[in-house]
Order: structure tokens, then C-alpha cells, then sequence
């Protein structure tokens, strides 16, 4: 199929409106560009797949996806964790259609062809017959993932064989993980299994809620606080520091107190007993950032966010992490999947209310779930239209990314790396996420 082209006049024209913090509104359902971002975004970038702790012993599988390409993740016998396209060699249909197991070998439906752990092609039916000695079986095994590497369990993928190394990409997002994935003695693992649900808008407006908007959150959220289940005061997430951070990452650090205040509980309301455990586990620097932080919310691009907040009543709190993955289904629609953490080293009792409060509030039927997706649908539909789609401005079709454009500077006393900004109503993680997503697309 011969990609659709867009006029180099037009991306100049985007780079122009973003310099300025403008957005043209078209770009957010445009199939040309979905085009140009299957190839110089999805198949370049380094992408989730799965956390180590879904893989637990040989055998173990699970089934992904890297946006249109079907992906089998296994633990070996030599407990390596390998990643290969889930589609046989042989005729190409979809190899392994369960979401996750355990199995030694895996058989073609489609004529019986089999695998073993590591790839290899161990059975053909009838072989001898009908391929004669001609077939060499060594030629035949699974393919292999070109790139696959984890930081702090997290297992990432990329289709470039080219790709600079994961831990180049993630940059000081790492320092950051380390405090959402290492502060506990044996890690995160992962809860149930990830749920999933289809929503009919674009991947970039989901990964950007995530991002940076906690502006969002007394409007659309507004329930909540009319419940008492968050605080009343308008500006409470938007207290703490916005952290741009390079390749298009970024992450909130709110405090959900004033400057001044200290009105929150320390290290998310978790255990008291673990706090020594987090001490030990973090240098002093993470140690002050999430003793001082409520929630953290932010993303690593191009699809995957995370949100740990705290969730419940005095005296009944709890913090969780929940990672979701946005895999782009075409210029309108998004298959969200959605993995509960939590710390191994957390008390049981803990764990199944972490699990309950995640559940009610970012499971597919929460109450703070349907108010994001009913918003992200509106604005999909709002951006097809003439008006909205028109290239060349005359309707001026642009959005608003000014908030805190070139008045709110970097907050040098923050003890974190990145470009730490003194609030978290902002849209400075947004409009360095774009300017990276028009990189990409511009790159030969």
C-alpha cells in the first residue's frame, strides 16, 4: 500500500503553530498522519509488553501486542524471558491465541507445526513425506522480537534493530521508576491479570491526559469531590512539580498540599513498618521526593502511562500502581490495557484493598474511568469534522498549549533530574511531548 504523503509545507506549518504553543486540531484524527506514526513512531520507539512477574516460571506466556504486531512473550527452561512475532513461520496465522499459560510447546492450529521455548521449530507433520530432506528446520523457528530489554521488571520491545538501548531511551525516567518500582525489598508484581477495553478516540489524546493534566481533575472528576473522596481546594493537583524529561516522558510529582502545608501522609499512606524498607532502597534524594509526593502520574512514550495515588478514608488509605498501555487501533481508536501493582512486600490485607479501591476508580466500569473516557470520545468526534480538519487554518483550528508558556521557569531547588516546574497545572510535559512526536514523524 503506498503511504500517504504529507506536504513538507504543512509539518512546517505544525512545527510553527507549536513553537507557539498552538496545536492544529486536525492532526488528531488525520489517517495520513496515523500512517506516518505506524512507521516512525511505533516501529522505532521502545514500547511495553509485560512485567517479569506475569512470567513466573518456565513455561510461562503471555500474548501482546505491539500496535498490528502480535507478540508472544515466554520464560525459557533457562529462565530467559523471549519475545517472538506470534505468528507461524509456516502459512503465518496467529500462533497462540490464549491471553496467558503455561505450555512447553506450542502448535500451529493452522497444519500442526511446533516450537519449543527458545523458537525452534521441533515438529513438522508428516515432514519426512511431504518436505523430504529438502527442509531445514533450523531456518524455519519463530521470529524473534528484533530488540527486547527490562528495567526494574518492565519488560520493553522494539521493532528497530537500530534503537538505542532501552536504558538510553528511558533517560532520567529511570530515576523515577526507581522510586515507583524498586522501593521495596523484591519489587512490584502484578495483580490479576490486565484488563481491557476499546475506546473510540486517538492514542495521543489519552497518553496526554496521563502526561500532564492534572488540570483536568476538579472538573472532569468533579464527583469525587462532591463525595469527599478528593479535597475541595481547586488547586490540589496541581500542587508539586511537573518534571519534563527527554524522548517525550514526563511525570507529575504532586504533593496535593500547598507549599508550606504537610497535611499528607508520607510515602503514598503506605505501611509505616516499610517506610525504613524504602529508606534502604532509595537513595536520599527519591527517598525526600516520594516520602513528600500523594500521586504520580505521567507517562513513558509513546504508549504507556502510570498513575499511584492514593485512594480511601483516614485511617483506611492506600496506594497502588497502575500502568496502562494505549494500543492504537487507527486514528480513532485506542484498546486500553491496564495492569494493577503493587509492592510484594506489602501486607495481604493491603493488597486486596489496594486492589478494591483500583476497582471502583481506574477499573473499565470506575467512576473516575467512565469520566475520562466519555471526555477523550468528545473531543475524537469534535476533531472530524470540516472545521476542525481544515489544514489550511482558515477556521483557526488550533488548540491551547499556553499554560505557563514562557512564565513559570524550572524550579532549581527540586531534588529530582528533568525540567522540574513548580506546579502541575502546566502545559509544559505536553508541549515537549508533541515537539518530540513531530521529530519522529520528520525523521528519514
Amino acid at each position: 500500500m503506498q503511504r500517504r504523503n504529507i506536504d513538507p509545507q504543512i509539518l512546517a506549518g505544525i512545527k510553527e503553530k507549536m513553537a507557539q504553543g498552538l496545536l492544529p486540531q486536525w492532526i488528531l484524527t488525520d489517517p495520513a498522519i496515523y500512517e506516518l506514526e505506524q512507521e516512525k513512531i511505533f516501529a522505532r520507539t521502545w514500547q511495553f509488553l509485560a512485567h517479569e512477574s506475569e512470567l513466573t516460571e518456565p513455561g510461562s506466556y503471555v500474548t501482546r501486542w505491539l500496535v498490528d504486531d502480535p507478540i508472544l512473550i515466554v520464560r525459557t527452561n533457562q529462565g530467559e524471558i523471549k519475545a517472538y512475532l506470534n505468528s507461524c513461520p509456516h502459512r503465518g496465522t496467529q500462533l497462540c491465541t490464549a491471553d496467558f499459560g503455561k505450555k512447553k510447546t506450542f502448535i500451529c492450529p493452522y497444519h500442526g507445526w511446533s516450537f519449543n521455548l527458545n523458537g525452534e521449530l521441533i515438529g513438522v507433520v508428516a515432514g519426512d513425506k511431504v518436505y523430504g530432506e529438502e527442509m531445514n528446520k533450523e531456518e524455519w523457528g519463530l521470529r524473534q522480537v528484533p530488540r527486547l530489554d527490562s528495567y526494574q521488571g518492565m519488560i520493553f520491545a522494539n521493532l528497530d534493530p537500530n534503537a538505542p538501548p532501552l536504558a538510553e531511551y528511558l533517560g532520567d525516567m529511570k530515576w523515577y521508576m526507581d522510586i515507583l518500582l524498586g522501593r521495596s525489598d523484591g519489587g512490584m508484581e502484578v495483580r490479576g491479570i490486565p484488563q481491557r477495553w476499546v475506546v473510540n478516540t486517538n492514542w495521543k489524546l489519552v497518553l496526554e491526559n496521563f502526561s500532564g493534566d492534572p488540570y483536568h481533575v476538579q472538573t472532569t472528576h468533579r464527583s469525587t469531590v462532591e463525595l469527599g473522596i478528593s479535597p475541595k481546594d481547586p488547586l490540589y493537583a496541581g500542587y508539586g512539580h511537573q518534571v519534563v524529561l527527554q524522548n517525550g516522558h514526563g511525570i507529575n510529582v504532586i504533593t496535593a498540599s500547598a507549599p508550606g502545608k504537610n497535611d499528607r501522609p508520607p510515602y503514598q499512606g503506605l505501611p509505616e513498618a516499610m517506610w525504613p524498607m524504602f529508606e534502604r532502597n532509595l537513595i536520599r534524594e527519591q527517598a525526600q521526593v516520594f516520602s513528600k509526593t500523594t500521586v504520580f502520574v505521567g507517562s513513558i512514550y509513546p504508549t504507556l502511562s502510570f498513575n499511584s495515588p492514593v485512594h480511601g478514608s483516614e485511617g483506611h488509605l492506600h496506594n497502588y500502581l497502575n500502568f496502562r498501555l494505549w494500543r492504537p487501533l487507527g486514528p480513532e481508536r485506542v484498546e486500553i490495557w491496564s495492569w494493577f501493582m503493587i509492592d510484594k512486600a506489602a501486607p495481604e490485607s493491603y493488597k486486596e484493598d489496594a486492589y478494591r479501591g483500583y476497582i471502583s476508580s481506574f477499573g473499565p466500569s470506575g467512576t473516575l474511568e467512565q469520566d475520562d473516557t466519555e471526555i477523550w470520545t468528545r473531543v475524537a468526534q469534535a476533531s472530524k469534522g470540516f472545521m476542525s480538519r481544515d489544514k489550511m487554518l482558515s477556521y483557526n483550528n488550533l488548540l491551547n498549549y499556553l499554560m505557563g508558556f514562557d512564565r513559570v521557569q524550572p524550579d532549581p531547588s527540586f531534588p529530582g533530574p528533568g525540567l522540574a516546574y513548580p506546579t502541575c497545572y502546566l502545559d509544559a510535559i505536553h508541549r515537549a511531548t508533541h515537539e518530540n512526536w513531530l521529530k519522529l514523524i520528520c525523521e528519514d
